[in-house]
């Protein structure tokens, strides 16, 4: 069995300045699946953050909601270029993130991180699929 999309969901305190981060590092949102309570991020073919308000979240789940003051998880895209990762990066540095780690370059593979307005973790990546092969 084929998984053909994914949804990860993450709960934010403020819709309208998620929207302005999301938005100022060039990304858009499917209005289909965005309302009063939610954000449908459209991050690549079948491949989708619903970023809920904490409220909407809440009726997803029976334990408490993390607060950003712990890593919960890291997630991590992938983009063609390294000067990609560097325009996305800057960009949320520049609308309200914060650095994560120092930026990783090894070589076939380069990748920075950042902290959104919420507190969760992101790494964009690039890999040069030659160069990880040898």
């Amino acid at each position: 069995m084929a998984t053909t999309q994914i949804f990860v969901n993450l709960p934010t305190s403020d819709l309208d300045t998620t929207r302005a981060f999301w938005s100022a590092l060039g990304y858009t949102f499917n209005a289909d699946f965005s309302g009063e309570h939610s954000l449908a991020l459209e991050i690549g073919p079948g491949i989708s953050a619903m970023l809920l308000s904490h409220s909407h979240f809440g009726e997803f789940t029976v334990k408490p909601i993390a607060d950003g003051s712990a890593t919960e998880a890291i997630l991590a895209l992938g983009v063609d270029s390294r000067e990609e990762v560097d325009r996305i990066a800057d960009a949320a540095l520049a609308h309200g993130g914060a650095k994560a780690q120092d930026p990783q370059d090894h070589g076939f593979m380069y990748g920075r991180s950042f902290l959104d307005p919420d507190g969760h973790h992101w790494e964009v990546v690039w890999m040069d699929p030659t160069g990880a092969q040898g």
